[in-house]
């Protein structure tokens, strides 16, 4: 079992659009569909897998391009260590100031070494300034528990 951080931070417009941070349907619209919905369906399906946005389930960023993994650790406290020095590079930007708490973060941080080491992913998101947000994830691979058929984008 390892631990992949991921990081995602831009304009709050581009990360409400859900259609892309979800995975398409199984099953594509029947024959006789309306053609928006058809083509709706074939870009969400190409997209969806290599699209940057945050995925709505955590462990889908395991079918997004191995090059949207920050790091990768074997022990949960060395993910859980990177996830603290991302919290605290962007505290001073969170829209909120009671998210800026240490305090707070701190437990946070103790909260996502438990979760990993328990084989549990962990998913945090922020509002920024201007408004923007920040999303920061952490993935255990090797299996996912929560969808145990998608493979590590590293190994």
């Amino acid at each position: 079992m390892h631990h992949h951080g991921y990081l995602w931070t831009g304009p709050k417009e581009r990360f409400d659009q859900e259609a892309l941070r979800r995975p398409p349907h199984p099953e594509p619209p029947p024959a006789g569909s309306r053609p928006e919905l058809i083509q709706r369906y074939r870009e969400v399906a190409s997209e969806f897998p290599t699209v940057d946005l945050p995925p709505l389930e955590t462990a889908y960023w395991l079918i997004k391009p191995r090059s949207l993994v920050r790091a990768t650790w074997e022990e949960a406290k060395e993910a859980a260590s990177w996830l603290g020095e991302q919290l605290a590079e962007y505290a001073p930007r969170f829209a909120s100031e009671a998210q800026r708490d240490t305090t707070q973060l701190a437990r946070l941080v103790n909260s996502a070494a438990e979760r990993l080491g328990s084989g549990a992913d962990v998913s945090l998101g922020f509002y920024l300034e201007r408004p923007s947000y920040l999303s920061l994830a952490l993935v255990t691979c090797s299996p996912s528990r929560s969808i145990p058929e998608l493979t590590c984008p590293v190994r």
